[in-house]
């Protein structure tokens, strides 16, 4: 296995640095400028935006300015925001916890709401409650998250007003008052994107069990007077996990984008929303940090989906 890691990593070189390269010359082509309001404020000499031009070389060749980038990200220098002067490591840091927190609880949240209604679907097909359960699930992955974040608000913010519907970072409580406020101003977003990744993974577990179910090998441990619970669970739904395991692999960076909508409406100052406000800053440095790293996880989880394959399903080799 170690060969094989260290074969999917080399090869993962290339393939990020041909990203890479893309995302930036497409940003670099993109028309906008970041010093745009400079030009436009009567008070700033345009001397001062030519020379600022100049100093982040935003007038040389996109070959050259790639070169730059990639040997200072290299380095560990991902540059400095041209909106809030302060460098983009120091942006992205200040926000991570908080998307990890929040994308972390959601899919953890649509794991465990997927697993065992799936499986249920899937051990009494075509019952009332598969029915009933498909087709939330059918309701839930079509209702786009902006849609059911907005009906959360007015629900349970506006009707009821149990939950805040913008997340504040700022709070003066302390102690346990804290941690009280954050969670429940972490509720609704936490609910509207795990619900939808939940939504989205029932059916693929239900369709995964549903296959393996009908196999002889499940027959065989029933006749050789397994309990139901061990030879669904043990057998069963172990197998049923790995084209259930590739989804969720491709969904963790999926949710990441995802976020940014849900981030957008309940103000949670994670790094869906500072991509937001640098897409319409032009704030260039911000933009390819946030989007390569998004690349990167899209590499790194399917690595890891393809490790976990053997641990699954021991006949599975790396070679």
């Amino acid at each position: 296995m170690l060969k094989y890691l260290i074969r999917r990593t080399l090869i993962s070189i290339p393939v990020l640095v041909g990203i890479s390269l893309i995302l930036f010359t497409i940003l670099a082509l993109a028309p906008g400028d970041p010093f745009e309001e400079l030009a436009t404020n009567a008070n700033v000499p345009a001397e001062v935006r030519q020379n600022l031009r100049a100093k982040f070389g935003l007038d040389d060749p996109v070959p050259v300015r790639y070169a730059r980038w990639f040997t200072s990200m290299v380095r560990g220098d991902w540059g400095f925001s041209f909106v809030s002067r302060v460098s983009v490591e120091t942006l992205i840091l200040q926000r991570l916890p908080t998307t990890i927190i929040v994308l972390g609880t959601a899919q953890l949240l649509g794991i465990l709401v997927a697993l065992p209604i799936g499986t249920l679907s899937a051990m009494r097909p075509y019952s009332v409650f598969d029915q009933i359960a498909t087709t939330l699930a059918f309701i839930g992955f079509s209702l786009p998250t902006f849609f059911t974040g907005l009906l959360f608000i007015l629900f349970f913010s506006i009707h009821l007003d149990w939950l805040p519907f913008i997340y504040r970072s700022d709070i003066s409580a302390t102690g346990l008052s804290w941690y009280w406020q954050h969670v429940r101003q972490a509720i609704m977003p936490v609910a509207v994107l795990g619900l939808f990744q939940g939504a989205s993974l029932t059916r693929f577990v239900r369709s995964a069990v549903l296959d393996v179910i009908q196999l002889d090998y499940i027959n065989t441990a029933r006749a050789k007077g397994l309990s139901e619970k061990t030879t669904i669970v043990k057998h069963a739904v172990r197998n049923a996990l790995i084209p259930v395991l590739t989804l969720v692999a491709l969904q963790v960076p999926a949710i990441f984008t995802g976020a940014v909508i849900t981030e957008q409406i309940f103000r949670v100052p994670g790094v869906g929303s500072l991509l937001i406000s640098s897409i319409l800053a032009n704030d260039t440095p911000v933009i390819m940090a946030i989007t390569f790293v998004f690349s990167c996880l899209v590499v790194l989880f399917n690595l890891i989906a393809d490790l976990l394959y053997g641990w699954l399903d021991p006949r599975i080799s790396y070679r």
